[in-house]
């Protein structure tokens, strides 16, 4: 009895000053990421890359930062130095590299992600009629322009509905009263009957046609565009050491994410529904809406660089921007390559 306790004495002793020298070793250092985004499906990459826990298991601490005003108020924060990370509109970007902020594209998120959704006397006249003959119409028989929601100017929301009245609709988009408010103000001042229309992305699409079954999608994102660019991934100051860590991580697992909700949707839809308005959105509309956009879930980059340019063309005529910047100098292309195949 004496021997095999003398036997086991040193090895207990061993191990527990072991288990003391782990715990009071200091966790393992995590790097704070400060990450801007909409809180529209388009995010929907980050709410499960968050909710899964997969960045903590990468070192990266993600401190999520939600905005409603469709890039402008990201821009803002990327300029001043505030975010590593922005995912939202790719528009706005242009205009910040314009301005000298250090931000690259690294991923795209989604495309075709905005719909024309329409109500009342508007979708009345659009119903069987082209959409220049439906403004014609309801202009007259309601003695005043119709009004649509969108975002604020140089937004996606708002370029692409410019382009499609006056591009593919041949309407001047002078004939329209477009008002320019945050993703939450459109959904909320379409179903209370204060717009005719609006730009809206999933799931605010199918939860405002679900309290106003009348209304109905006028212009899909195909329609509005094929290939319409949406929202992308970009890393501040991608070319420091920090930056090129931060965007390396965050897109392998932005790539993880995606085939998760491609292949899984039922696994994602509980981090986007807690990121998206658990209590006010239901997990029914959360699956209908990833239904619908199943489509839209894109990495690569170079899909959307053509959608881009042209748009940034189309703003260039309008006046919304004075200088183009060169569309390829925003993105990263070789990085993404580097990283996904």
């Amino acid at each position: 009895m004496f021997l095999a306790r003398s036997w086991r004495a040193p090895w207990f002793g061993r191990l527990l000053a072991g288990a003391l020298l782990l715990a009071a070793l200091p966790a393992a250092a995590q790097t704070t990421v400060k990450i801007g985004y909409n809180p529209v499906l388009g995010s929907a990459q980050l709410f499960v890359i968050d909710g899964e826990g997969w960045a903590k298991a990468e070192g990266l601490d993600l401190q999520l930062i939600r905005f409603q005003g469709g890039g402008a108020q990201g821009i803002q924060a990327l300029a001043a130095g505030q975010l590593d990370a922005y995912l939202s509109g790719v528009l706005p970007l242009l205009v910040a590299r314009a301005k000298g902020v250090d931000v690259t594209v690294i991923a795209a998120a989604a495309a075709e992600e905005l719909q024309l959704v329409g109500r009342g006397p508007l979708l009345a006249a659009a119903e069987g009629a082209d959409f220049r003959s439906a403004i014609a119409k309801f202009t007259a028989e309601q003695g005043r322009k119709p009004k649509i929601a969108a975002q604020a100017q140089g937004s996606v929301p708002d370029t692409l509905l410019r382009y499609w009245l006056k591009v593919e609709n041949g309407v001047d988009p002078e004939t329209v009263d477009i008002v320019g408010l945050d993703i939450d103000a459109a959904q909320q001042a379409f179903l209370a009957g204060q717009v005719d229309a609006a730009v809206l992305r999933e799931p605010s699409s199918t939860a405002v046609r679900d309290r106003l079954p009348g209304a109905k999608v006028l212009a899909t994102g195909q329609q509005f565009m094929p290939g319409q660019p949406g929202s992308v991934l970009a890393i501040y100051q991608l070319g420091t050491p920090k930056g090129a860590a931060i965007g390396e991580k965050l897109l392998r697992l932005h790539l993880r994410a995606t085939e998760l909700i491609k292949t899984h949707p039922d696994e994602a839809a509980p981090f986007i529904l807690k990121a998206l308005g658990a209590g006010i959105l239901t997990r029914a509309q959360i699956d209908r809406a990833l239904s619908g956009a199943s489509g839209s879930f894109l990495t690569d980059p170079a899909t959307i660089v053509d959608s881009v340019a042209k748009l940034q063309d189309f703003e260039l005529q309008l006046g919304t921007v004075k200088t183009a910047t060169p569309v390829t100098e925003l993105f990263d292309l070789a990085f993404y390559n580097r990283i996904a195949k």
